[in-house]
Parts: C-alpha cells; sequence; structure tokens
C-alpha cells in the first residue's frame, strides 16, 4: 500500500510532500535503480541536483515509473560554482541542462545550491530564478544552505521570496534561528542528510531510547521528529528495505517526552555541524 504523505503547502501555493527521496551520492548508473524502488515504496518527490551527476538516471525512473507527472514533485538544482560569477544567460542554460538530463518540460523545485557569499553573485542569480518561476518552467523556486542574512539580503532587494531553504538540518544541528527565521518569511524548512549522515546520530542513547519504545528504529523516529517540527526532509538510500522504512513514520506519533530528548540531542557536547558551513563553502 502507497504511503500517503502529508504535504507541505508553499508560499506560491504549490503542494509539496513533507517526505521525499534524496539521491545525494548515487552515481547515475545506480541512481535508476534506486529511485525506481523510491516511486515504488510510495515516494512522490525526489531531490536531485546538477552537480550529484545523476539527473539522466533519476530522469529515466521518472519515465519508466509509469506515473502522471503531476503526481512527481521533482527538485533539481543550480550549482553554481563553474564560473566566477553567474550571468542570466548561464543560470538560463544549466536549468535547460538539467531539465533535458532529467527528460522533463518543468521541474517542480529549483534552487541555487550554495550562496557563496565571497562570490557576491547569488542576488543576480536569483533575478534569473525569478524569471524562470515567471514562465513557469519551475513550479517553484528557492534556495539552499541560506544563511539569515543572505535571506534577510534577498528579502531586501527582491520582491520574491523563496519557496523553501533547503539546508542542513537533524537532531544534532536544529537550526533554531534559521528555522524562526523561516517563519518569519514563509519559507518552508526542508532538511538535507535529515538522518545526520548515518551513525553518530542514530547511535545515541536519547535517541535509541525512543526508537525502543516505540518499537521503530532510529532513523524512523528521527524522520518522525522532522515530520512533527514541521520539516521537510529527503532521507536517501540505496537498500529497498531502508527506502521503504523511513517512509513508514505516519502511523505513529512521537509524545512531549520524545521530542523534548531529541531536542536535547541539540544543546549536547555532540551537537555541531557535520556537513560544509555555507560562510565559507566555495567549490
Amino acid at each position: 500500500m502507497v504511503n500517503q504523505v502529508p504535504t507541505v503547502t508553499l508560499n506560491n501555493g504549490t503542494e509539496m510532500p513533507q517526505l521525499g527521496f534524496g539521491v545525494w551520492q548515487i552515481p547515475d548508473a545506480e541512481a535508476t535503480r534506486a529511485v525506481g524502488a523510491a516511486l515504488e515504496a510510495g515516494y512522490r518527490s525526489i531531490d536531485t541536483a546538477s552537480v550529484y551527476g545523476n539527473e539522466k538516471g533519476t530522469g529515466k525512473a521518472l519515465a519508466a515509473s509509469g506515473l502522471p507527472r503531476e503526481e512527481l514533485f521533482v527538485t533539481t538544482k543550480l550549482w553554481n560554482s563553474p564560473s566566477l560569477t553567474w550571468g542570466r544567460d548561464e543560470v538560463l542554460r544549466a536549468f535547460d541542462d538539467s531539465l533535458a538530463a532529467l527528460g522533463l518540460d518543468h521541474v517542480d523545485l529549483y534552487l541555487i545550491h550554495w550562496p557563496r557569499p565571497m562570490r557576491d553573485d547569488y542576488l543576480d542569480i536569483w533575478k534569473t530564478f525569478e524569471e524562470i518561476a515567471a514562465d513557469g518552467r519551475a513550479k517553484a523556486v528557492g534556495v539552499s544552505n541560506f544563511r539569515p542574512a543572505d535571506l534577510e539580503r534577498l528579502r531586501a532587494e527582491s520582491p520574491l521570496v523563496p519557496a523553501v531553504n533547503q539546508v542542513e538540518l537533524h537532531p544534532l544541528f536544529p537550526q533554531h534561528e534559521l528555522r524562526s527565521l523561516h517563519a518569519e518569511l514563509g519559507i518552508a524548512t526542508e532538511a538535507w542528510s535529515p538522518l545526520g549522515q548515518g551513525r553518530e546520530l542514530l547511535t545515541l542513547p536519547a535517541v535509541t531510547a525512543v526508537a525502543d519504545k516505540h518499537g521503530r528504529s532510529a532513523a524512523q523516529v528521527v524522520l518522525r521528529w522532522h515530520v512533527q517540527n514541521g520539516v521537510i526532509a529527503i532521507p536517501k538510500s540505496v537498500t529497498p528495505s531502508r527506502i521503504a522504512e523511513n517512509l513508514d513514520v505516519f502511523d505513529f506519533a512521537l509524545d512531549a517526552e520524545d521530542l523534548a530528548a531529541l531536542d536535547a540531542v541539540g544543546s549536547s557536547p555532540a551537537a555541531r555541524r557535520i556537513g560544509p558551513d555555507p560562510a565559507v563553502f566555495d567549490m
């Protein structure tokens, strides 16, 4: 039976599934099988990016699924590194390349992958994103890894508020300040690496205790923490049983004590960012 994944209404009215499937670090040759398994398990939101090198494999799985396009929610991202600055033509060319690789005439969400503040070009990129959103080739546009200061700058310079900010977020790095600003601005919060990249978070006693209490895996209770906090999450796996397990989080609920225990992880000595810092990351 296909899981009924709740949706989040983005600030332009677009409905986005709250739980999706991420394909980071999945080689293109394996992406078709992995995305196919995810779609078969009941996922309808697929998150890729040009830099992942697997848009073609992802697109093959989407086509082979036979699912109506309107049932799918496809996200990809602009990898803004091959040149020092990005003009309109470069952004549009990169977007066209992603659509061609995916075999689609539109995506549901297009994101600026990193702000690269040292390049000082994301405002110019965003102007082209406004155009992409206006012509309907992306149902919604947003950003990824943007800090509060980056979002405030966009607010000051553009009438278009990002629909989504996809950032590192998990109990070890809960991003309270950023989530508060998102709520104020009407930006949906989406978590990449929602499981904290695996073993360290999922073996913490606070997490395993909640998992044991509910007879669930540690990954399931962490994903449930995201769901109950209103966060969109995109766990990744290449193992079909785990792909299905990660989606099976809508028939139980964490109580206040569970949520408090998982929230406390964010102020524990283990709490920290695991991925790159967007203030300095530039590739």
